[in-house]
C-alpha cells in the first residue's frame, strides 16, 4: 500500500493506546459475594419499588461527578450511615458518576482524565472507577451511574445497582438500545429545553428488543442482541422552559405516560434545571416533593439530589483543589442531606 494511502486511513489519528479487555480488568479486580449481593438486592429492590411492590422511595444522592476517590469513600461512609438509619422508607443510592456527556470543552471524568492533569488515561481511570465501585460496595452501599459511552458498562455494570441516560443522549438510538439490554432499572431525563415526550419514548423503545454493535468481555467487536428493559421510566429534571417538579408538572408527566400506556412512575431530580443550578434550592425542591408524596402521589418512585461532602462547587483545575467540594455542579452538603432526609423521613412517617 503506498504512503499516501496510508496517510488517508489515519489522518486525524496520532496513535492508538490499547487498553484492557473488560475480562481482564474484572479478573484484576473481581467480584465477590457480598458485593454480588448489594448490587442484586437493590435492583431487586428498585424493580419492586417500580411494580408497587414496594412502597419505599429511591433516593440518589451524591455529587454531580467524582473526582477524588477518598473523598468518595469517605463520603459513601457517612451516606451509608444514614441510609441505615431511614431504610424502612428510603432506598438510597450512591450517585457514582465518572463520565460527562458534554456539548463543549471540559473535563470528561474520572474514567477519561483520572488525574485531573488534561490528559486521557483511560485504563487507569477505568481501574479506579472499579476498584472505588468494589469499595462502596463492600461497605452495603449500592451505586448509580450514568451510561455516556456505550463501552464503559462491560467493565463496571456488575456494581451498578440502577442507571441513568443523560438529558443530552436521551434522544440518542444507541443510548437507548443500549439501556434495552442493560441488567439495571434506568432511568430517562428529559431533554434540555424540558420536552419529556422524548424521554417517554425512550422508555417505550427501551422495552422492545433491539440490536446493536458493541463489545465482548473479551473486548472483541459483536452484534448484540437484547430482550429489552421493562424497568425503564423517565426523570424529571426541568428545562429552559421552567421546573418541572411541581404537582401540575408532575401529573401531566404521569398523564403522558398512561395515555402511552407505559407505567405511570416518574423520578423527579432536584438539580440542574429545577434548581436553575442553584444547589441552596434543592432542599426546597425535596421537601416540595415528598409533601407531593405524604399528599397521596404514590407514583413518583425517587428523588435525586447533588450531594457532596462540603457544600458549592469550584472551577476545575489541574492543581490547587480544595478538599470534598465538588468541580463540576455546585451541591449542597453532607450536612444538609442529613437534615432534610431525616426531616422528610419523620413526615413521612408521622401519622
Amino acid at each position: 500500500m503506498s504512503r499516501i494511502l496510508i496517510n488517508h486511513i489515519d489522518s486525524n489519528i496520532e496513535r492508538y493506546d490499547a487498553i484492557y479487555s473488560p475480562k481482564d480488568l474484572l479478573a484484576l479486580l473481581p467480584t465477590n459475594d457480598s458485593v454480588v449481593h448489594t448490587v442484586v438486592d437493590t435492583r431487586t429492590k428498585i424493580q419492586h419499588i417500580m411494580t408497587g411492590a414496594s412502597n419505599k422511595i429511591i433516593l440518589v444522592v451524591g455529587p454531580c461527578s467524582i473526582h477524588d476517590p477518598k473523598e468518595a469513600l469517605e463520603y459513601s461512609q457517612k451516606l451509608q450511615s444514614l441510609a441505615q438509619k431511614v431504610e424502612d422508607t428510603f432506598l438510597i443510592i450512591l450517585r457514582a458518576y465518572f463520565e460527562k456527556s458534554r456539548t463543549g470543552l471540559g473535563w470528561k471524568g474520572l474514567i477519561d482524565e483520572p488525574d485531573l492533569d488534561g490528559k486521557s488515561n483511560a485504563s487507569k481511570g477505568l481501574r479506579v472507577a472499579r476498584q472505588l465501585l468494589l469499595d462502596i460496595n463492600k461497605l452495603g452501599m449500592p451505586c448509580a451511574t450514568e451510561l455516556v459511552d456505550p463501552f464503559t458498562p462491560q467493565y463496571i455494570l456488575d456494581l451498578i445497582a440502577w442507571s441513568a441516560i443523560g438529558a443530552r443522549s436521551v434522544e440518542s438510538r444507541r443510548s437507548r438500545e443500549l439501556a434495552s439490554g442493560i441488567s439495571t432499572p434506568v432511568g430517562f431525563k428529559n431533554r434540555t429545553d424540558g420536552n419529556i415526550d422524548v424521554a417517554i419514548e425512550a422508555v417505550n423503545y427501551a422495552k422492545e428488543a433491539h440490536s446493536f454493535n458493541g463489545i465482548t468481555a473479551d473486548g472483541r467487536i459483536a452484534e448484540i442482541k437484547t430482550k429489552g428493559n421493562k424497568y425503564g421510566h423517565i426523570i424529571l429534571r426541568g428545562g429552559s422552559d421552567g421546573p418541572n417538579y411541581d404537582a401540575a408538572h408532575v401529573e401531566r408527566a404521569q398523564e403522558k405516560l398512561r395515555a402511552r400506556k407505559l407505567p405511570d412512575i416518574v423520578m423527579i431530580d432536584c438539580s440542574h434545571a429545577n434548581s436553575n443550578k442553584d444547589f441552596s434550592k434543592q432542599p426546597a425542591i425535596f421537601m416540595d416533593i415528598i409533601k407531593q408524596i405524604k399528599a397521596g402521589n404514590t407514583k413518583i418512585s425517587g428523588i435525586m439530589l447533588e450531594s457532596y461532602l462540603h457544600e458549592g462547587n469550584q472551577p476545575y483545575a489541574h492543581a490547587g483543589l480544595k478538599k470534598s467540594v465538588s468541580i463540576t455542579d455546585s451541591c449542597i452538603s453532607f450536612e444538609t442531606t442529613e437534615r432534610i432526609i431525616m426531616e422528610a423521613y419523620r413526615m413521612l412517617n408521622k401519622s
